[in-house]
């Protein structure tokens, strides 16, 4: 049952709503001023919330200022309740990120008209932008669903690249984002004596080069491939207009930015504090885990994930392997046991 916070000073107009919703199949939730529902919002988490404007103590465009800033309500559908109609107000709330406006007096149909519209355009999009994301076409058909998004352009090209190929390098120009269709992408960085890091690996349904095109900056790192891969190419242009004129879309993309420097963070303290064999077994398992298959890898592209040198992980990988831990044949890793890696990696 999908949920829904009311938030009004009004207690007729709450009680009215709240006897529409329900009798609609709704769960409801009321609040009788902004911060109780900011609150509300914080513990409950709603699917959606109506807001009135014209309250006391915190306005309606001051609760959707604090909850936009919130990780966990930003991406929550708003519609505002207001008996005002001037355009300068409109303009206001969707600059803040409303989603919607419906003046009181209010029809019961239209109400709940536009509620199961945004709650079914928010769910297409959630469902479309969470990786695994599915297809590019599915993702970027379900976001033109949006009636903020104008027709995307269609060109994007399929390029294939074989392992070690680049798809670029720090000091260029970004033109495009890179959506991997099959393979795996790495990201990494290169020091003055020429040795790599692997700051990033990206598989099928993952976007690629994000955060330099939001910075409007050259590429600060590498992109190569790490294994054969096919890669969609979508003009900067178009990739800027999807995330820009659109609140949801762009909410998507602030999340996978906070998760990259989550990931960023966690490699440097484990770089720093954590023991080469932990290193080790977190990278090995963490690969295993993407496919569940035997992992094919490069020892230079193992040791630059870890950041250790080659010699130390190949020393390490035969501690392994006499351990009965792996198996090695070529460059293909096979995990053997399982429980043992993850109490290294624990």
């Amino acid at each position: 049952m999908q949920k829904i916070l009311i938030i009004d000073d009004n207690a007729d107009v709450r009680n009215n709503l709240e006897e529409i919703l329900k009798l609609s199949g709704y769960d409801v939730i009321a609040a009788a001023n902004g911060k109780e529902g900011i609150q509300k919002s914080l513990d409950s988490l709603p699917d959606l919330i109506l807001c009135d404007i014209i309250m006391p103590n915190l306005d309606g465009y001051g609760t959707l200022e604090i909850l936009s800033k919130n990780p966990k309500t930003a991406s929550i559908p708003l519609i505002f309740l207001t008996a005002k109609s001037e355009k300068e107000d409109f303009r206001k709330g969707m600059s803040l990120g409303a989603y919607d406006y419906i003046t009181k007096p209010f029809d019961d149909v239209n109400l709940l008209k536009t509620i199961e519209t945004r709650l079914h355009k928010h769910e297409l999009l959630k469902k479309a932008s969470e990786p695994p994301a599915g297809s590019l076409d599915q993702f970027i058909y379900e976001a033109r669903g949006l009636e903020a998004l104008d027709q995307l352009s269609d060109n994007r090209e399929a390029r294939s690249y074989q392992k070690k190929d680049i798809l670029y390098q720090e000091g260029e120009n970004p033109f495009w984002l890179f959506y991997v269709e099959k393979g795996k992408i790495k990201i990494y960085k290169t020091s003055d004596d020429g040795r790599e890091l692997i700051v990033g690996i990206y598989s099928a349904g993952e976007f690629v080069g994000y955060l330099d095109l939001f910075r409007n900056s050259a590429y600060t790192e590498n992109a190569a491939a790490l294994e054969n891969a096919l890669v969609r190419l979508i003009p900067k242009s178009d990739f800027l207009h999807l995330v820009f004129s659109n609140r949801d879309v762009a909410t998507r993309f602030i999340k996978m930015l906070a998760g990259h420097v989550i990931e960023r963070e966690n490699q440097l303290m484990q770089v720093a504090y954590t023991s080469v064999r932990k290193r080790v077994a977190d990278a090995l398992l963490k690969l295993f885990d993407e496919t569940g298959q035997p992992i094919r890898i490069f020892r230079g592209d193992l040791a630059s994930i870890i950041g250790a040198a080659k010699e130390t992980l190949i020393r390490t990988l035969a501690e392994f392997r006499k351990e009965g831990l792996i198996q090695i044949s070529g460059e293909t890793i096979t995990l053997l046991n399982l429980p043992k890696l993850r109490s290294l990696s624990g």
